[in-house]
């Protein structure tokens, strides 16, 4: 059952266990960013590499809405872009393709990169100063976001090079004019990633909106406390993810275990 599917039993198709974990957790994510409303029907889109076969990487099938993606139905694509185990009627998004095999391309530390186009995402996206340092989700990227400006919709192969180079080493993109992008050592770290820098965005339009003066912390407090997110916490997902997961099947609720 897809309300199961982060822990569905496990597949009768030939894959290991640790593909088997990646497609779990990244089946998980969809139905997380669903149930979120951070949707854009069936145009954005999550991939996670396979730790056994890092050529090797998932993405959801163009056409299904992301409540629909299941750990058995994701696709399995190289770098290259080409389907591995084909099925039929399995298909990707090409502007997804462009975006995801250049970050797993350059980057071996991408276990899992998630491209969202959500409204107060695409709403910073398009805002010139991009993600200002005004609330303490935001200064988690106090000089740490990377940006990339806007080429058309990404069907262009050769925009690859330019998008990663804009990324280097950062964990967080902001796509002008398009949306959000994040990047993790695996999908638990990429999901949470992109859970708060959409609630920055959204605080961002909130405090712009209020028509009032904003309040921005000195530089060595914003400096500091990007630190602390960096040294003082786990790694985001590392405490958040399993709770996700019972939220996601059912089996917690707002008053504790049903």
């Amino acid at each position: 059952m897809i309300a199961n599917a982060a822990h569905a039993p496990r597949s009768t198709r030939n894959c290991s266990d640790v593909e088997w974990k990646a497609r779990t957790d990244l089946a998980a994510a969809y139905r997380l960013f669903d149930r979120l409303g951070m949707t854009d029907l069936i145009y954005t889109h999550m991939s996670a590499r396979i730790p056994d076969t890092p050529d090797h990487f998932l993405i959801n099938p163009y056409g299904l809405m992301f409540h629909e993606v299941t750990p058995d139905n994701l696709v399995k694509v190289d770098i290259d872009g080409n389907l591995v185990e084909e099925r039929e009627g399995d298909q990707i998004n090409p502007a997804g393709f462009t975006i995801h095999s250049a970050v797993h391309r350059a980057r071996h530390d991408a276990g899992a990169v998630i491209h969202l186009h959500t409204d107060a995402g695409m709403a910073v996206s398009a805002q010139a100063d991009g993600l200002l340092p005004i609330t303490q989700h935001s200064l988690r990227w106090y000089n740490r976001i990377a940006y990339h400006d806007y080429e058309g919709i990404a069907l262009d192969l050769a925009e690859r090079e330019r998008l990663v180079a804009d990324l280097g080493t950062h964990h967080t993109m902001i796509l002008r004019n398009h949306g959000l992008m994040t990047v993790g050592q695996d999908v638990p770290e990429a999901a949470i990633l992109m859970y708060y820098l959409e609630q920055a965005c959204r605080q961002q339009v909130m405090a712009l909106s209020g028509g009032r003066p904003l309040i921005t912390p000195p530089a060595e407090v914003c400096e500091h406390t990007a630190r602390q997110y960096e040294h003082a916490y786990p790694r985001a997902g590392v405490l958040e993810w399993e709770s996700l997961v019972r939220w996601l099947d059912g089996t917690t609720g707002p008053t504790g275990p049903r």
